[in-house]
């Protein structure tokens, strides 16, 4: 990525900043533990505000 698009990377979603791993993982831990067995066909969006058909 060139150090122009670092500069402003991740501000284009609601908490203007780009997510953190620790942001993330509560999400891929749900879905790989017993808590979200029952989670199917559905979509989990971690997105930090932006809606994911907003272009």
């Amino acid at each position: 990525m060139p150090a122009k698009e670092v500069a402003n990377f991740g501000h284009e979603v609601a908490l203007e900043s780009p997510a953190q791993p620790e942001e993330l993982a509560p999400a891929y831990v749900l879905l790989a533990s017993s808590d979200g067995s029952f989670i199917t066909g559905s979509l989990l969006e971690v997105t930090g505000g932006r809606l994911s058909a907003a272009k």
